[in-house]
């Protein structure tokens, strides 16, 4: 095709990535709904002015959800979204003073784009103000034969080890399995890099993190509690000793 021999190698890659956000759709075949939709050739500024409505009119059909990925994928550029396969780290218990355990549900290891009961697999990192290590990628499709009660618990019980999920969408039901292994689960209100939620989420720990964080983080929270209300509790103190009196 020769509009597709126009393309850059970059707007080429991002349209590869986006047909993979798409079921039944080849980068050839999303290639030619975006010529019909906003016209030949392609270009950055062409990507960058498409939204959602005119999305919808070329790819019918397809769930609000992987139509906004793939809007979101068309619309970075290389150098924001890391292409390359994912580099598990060593880790050994204890390795990262005041960390927390992170479980992201993705498609590619770019973004939280998951669904709890249906994404293919998890990323777990673990995260501290300073560092990130990816530990493990842990496939959460069924295996053939396994026959379970409760597919959201089977799933849930793959990040028994985690503190916090984020993850794109989750029902009531398998949010209150989750609660119940101790995983705080964080739903997103649209599709972020997981990059972006490591960040924010160092930036808590780095600060003053809630208690169930700092509890995570192996934070002593009644010690911390005590040694920044000194006074406080010191005054408390006297007032139930005089009562007691």
């Amino acid at each position: 095709m020769n509009s597709q021999n126009t393309l850059t190698r970059e707007l080429a890659l991002r349209i590869g990535l986006a047909a993979r956000a798409l079921p039944d759709t080849d980068a050839k075949r999303l290639l030619t709904l975006l010529t019909a939709a906003i016209g030949s050739p392609l270009t950055d500024a062409k990507l960058a002015s498409l939204d959602l409505p005119t999305l919808k009119t070329v790819l019918i059909g397809i769930d609000d959800s992987d139509l906004s990925r793939t809007l979101y994928i068309l619309k970075q550029t290389t150098e924001e979204m890391d292409v390359n396969d994912p580099v598990l780290q060593a880790y050994v218990e204890g390795d990262m003073p005041n960390s927390v355990r992170i479980a992201c549900a993705s498609s590619d290891a770019v973004l939280v784009d998951g669904h709890f009961g249906t994404c293919p697999q998890f990323y777990i990192y673990q995260v501290s103000a300073t560092a990130v290590r990816l530990i493990a990628v842990r496939n959460a499709v069924l295996p053939e034969g396994l026959d379970v009660e409760d597919k959201n618990v089977y799933r849930a019980e793959l990040l028994q080890d985690c503190n916090v999920l984020y993850i794109a969408s989750v029902g009531g039901p398998a949010a209150a399995k989750i609660v119940r292994l101790g995983i705080h689960p964080m739903k997103q209100s649209s599709i972020q890099p997981i990059a972006t939620l490591i960040e924010q989420l160092q930036q808590v720990i780095a600060g003053t993190p809630p208690p169930w964080l700092a509890k995570a983080m192996g934070v002593n929270v009644v010690h911390r509690f005590h040694f920044d209300h000194t006074d406080d509790v010191d005054n408390e103190l006297e007032r139930d000793l005089e009562a007691t009196g």
